[in-house]
C-alpha cells in the first residue's frame, strides 16, 4: 500500500495546526506516493503503523489511487477529515471558556503567525512551540503582536479572549 499527502495535510503540516511527533513528521516526508508503507517503516526512523494510521485518521495522508485493495481495516475505516478553519470567530463570551480551550484554539494561530515570519521569527516560533499552557501563550502574545502587527494579531487576541 502506498500513502500520499493530502492537500489539507500539507497545509496543516506547513501551518503546524496539527501537532505531530518527530517520527510522524519524518513519516510525512517519506509518504511521497512512491514508497510503500513497508518502505517507509524500513527507513530506520522507528516509524510505526500506529503513526501512519493516526495521520490517515487526521486526514493528512490517504491511500494512493490504485492501492485501495491492500488497505488495512484500520486505514480503510478512516475517512480523511477536512481541515477545520484556522480561526472561527467567537462571540464576546470568550472569557467564559476554560483556559485550556482558549489555549487549544490560540496555539495553532500563534504557530502560524510566528512561523510565517521565516528566519526573522525563528526564536519566537520556538518560544510559541514551547508553550504548554494558556498563561504561557498569553505572555508571548505581545511579542507576536509586535512582530506581525495588530491586524494579523487580532485573530490571536480573539482566540485568547484578550
Amino acid at each position: 500500500m502506498i500513502l500520499v499527502k493530502t492537500d489539507a495535510g500539507q497545509q496543516a503540516f506547513k501551518d503546524r495546526t496539527i501537532r505531530l511527533t518527530p517520527r510522524q513528521r519524518s513519516a510525512f516526508f517519506l509518504c511521497d506516493g512512491k514508497r510503500t508503507v513497508a518502505e517507509v517503516q524500513a527507513a530506520g526512523m522507528n516509524i510505526t503503523r500506529e503513526d501512519l494510521d493516526e495521520m490517515v485518521s487526521l486526514g493528512m495522508l490517504t491511500v494512493a489511487s490504485g492501492g485501495a485493495q491492500a488497505v488495512a481495516p484500520a486505514i480503510a475505516a478512516a475517512a480523511p477529515v477536512p481541515a477545520a478553519p484556522i480561526a472561527a470567530p467567537r462571540a464576546a463570551a470568550n472569557d467564559a471558556r476554560p483556559a485550556q480551550d482558549r489555549y487549544k484554539e490560540a496555539y495553532p494561530i500563534a504557530t502560524r503567525l510566528s512561523g510565517g515570519l521565516g528566519l526573522r521569527g525563528f526564536r519566537l516560533n520556538l518560544a510559541v512551540e514551547g508553550t504548554t499552557s494558556y498563561e504561557e501563550l498569553l505572555a508571548l502574545a505581545p511579542k507576536i503582536r509586535a512582530a506581525v502587527g495588530p491586524d494579523k494579531a487580532a485573530e490571536l487576541d480573539r482566540a485568547l479572549g484578550a
